[in-house]
C-alpha cells in the first residue's frame, strides 16, 4: 500500500493544531495524529488529528480508538480528499456519536476551522464556529491558537 503525499499545508496546518491542542488540552485528555478510529464493524477511518480521553490509552503498541473514548476529530481538507472529508466523513464519524469536529480548510495558505457539534435530536453536526486568524473557544474545552502561525512553520 503506498501512502498519498500530502500536501505542504496540510502537514503544517496538522502541525499547528496539533502544538496548539497540546499546549490547551486538560490533564485527562490527549491529542493523537493518524491514528484510527473504530466506529463500527466495517468503519475505522484514520483522521488527521483526534482528541480522547487519557483512560483510552490502552498499550504502547494500540493501533486504534474506540468511538466512545474519542472527543474530538480534526480533518484537514485536501483536493484529492474534499468530498470525503467534507461529507462522507462527518457522517460517518456523527453516527457513531463523535461530539465535536472540526473541518479545516484552506484559503490562501491559511486554515479556516469550521467547529460543528454533535446535535443529540437531529444525529448530526451543527456549526458553532468558523474560526480564522484566531482559534478561540471554551467548547469542548479551552483552545486558543493563532492560526496565523502557520507562516512560521
Amino acid at each position: 500500500m503506498f501512502v498519498t503525499p500530502q500536501a505542504s499545508f496540510h502537514m503544517r496546518a496538522l502541525s499547528l493544531l496539533e502544538s496548539g491542542l497540546r499546549r490547551t488540552l486538560p490533564g485527562d485528555l490527549r491529542v493523537r495524529r493518524e491514528m484510527s478510529v473504530v466506529l463500527g464493524r466495517a468503519q475505522r477511518p484514520e483522521p488527521d488529528l483526534i482528541v480522547i480521553r487519557a483512560s483510552a490509552e490502552q498499550d504502547p503498541g494500540q493501533t486504534f480508538y474506540r468511538a466512545e473514548d474519542v472527543l474530538l476529530v480534526a480533518e484537514v481538507v485536501s483536493p484529492e480528499s474534499r468530498d470525503r472529508d467534507r461529507k462522507r466523513k462527518p457522517l460517518l464519524y456523527a453516527e457513531a456519536g463523535i461530539p465535536h469536529f472540526w473541518l479545516v480548510e484552506n484559503d490562501s495558505g491559511h486554515p479556516v476551522v469550521n467547529a460543528y457539534k454533535f446535535d443529540e435530536v437531529t444525529r448530526s453536526y451543527v456549526i458553532i464556529g468558523v474560526h480564522q486568524e484566531i482559534l478561540k473557544t471554551s467548547v469542548p474545552f479551552t483552545v486558543d491558537i493563532d492560526l496565523t502561525e502557520i507562516d512560521l512553520l
